[in-house]
C-alpha cells in the first residue's frame, strides 16, 4: 500500500506535462509487457497489458481540446494509429506490431520531454510559491 502513496504522491506533484510523459511511460511498460506475454504464449497477460495501453491511449485522447487547435489533430491520429497497432498486435500475436507502438510511442515521448523542459512552460506551470519567489528574485527585493 506505501507504493501506491508514494506514487500518487509523485504524481499530484507533476504539471499536465510531466503527467503526460507519465502516461506515455505507463504504454511503455505495458506494451512491453504484452511483447513478454506474446513471446511466452500467455494470451491472458497479453490481453490485460494491451488493455491497459488502450485505456490509456482513450483517457489521452478524450482530454484532447480539437476546439483550441495545435497539436491536437496530430495528436488524435496519432492515438488512433497506436490504438490500431495495439489491435493488431493482439490480434495476430505479434510482437513486433507491439515493438512498433514502443518505438512510435517512444518518438512523441521524446518531443513531450523537449516541452517539459521548455523554460516557459516550467514557468507556466510552477507551483505558486516558486512563481511568487521567482518574482522576487526578478524583481530585486530581498527578504528582511
Amino acid at each position: 500500500m506505501q507504493k501506491r502513496n508514494y506514487q500518487q504522491q509523485s504524481l499530484a506533484g507533476m504539471n499536465p506535462v510531466e503527467l503526460v510523459i507519465a502516461l506515455y511511460d505507463g504504454m511503455v511498460r505495458f506494451l512491453n509487457q504484452a511483447i513478454a506475454a506474446t513471446e511466452a504464449g500467455d494470451v491472458h497477460a497479453r490481453r490485460i497489458a494491451v488493455k491497459r495501453v488502450l485505456d490509456i491511449l482513450m483517457h489521452l485522447q478524450s482530454r484532447l481540446r480539437m476546439d483550441v487547435g495545435g497539436p491536437a489533430k496530430s495528436l488524435s491520429e496519432f492515438y488512433a494509429a497506436v490504438f490500431a497497432l495495439c489491435l493488431e498486435g493482439s490480434r495476430l500475436s505479434s510482437a513486433e506490431r507491439f515493438q512498433e507502438a514502443v518505438r512510435c510511442v517512444l518518438n512523441v515521448r521524446e518531443a513531450w520531454q523537449q516541452v517539459a523542459q521548455d523554460p516557459e512552460v516550467r514557468a507556466m506551470y510552477a507551483p505558486p510559491a516558486a512563481l511568487a519567489e521567482a518574482s522576487v528574485r526578478a524583481s530585486g527585493w530581498t527578504a528582511v
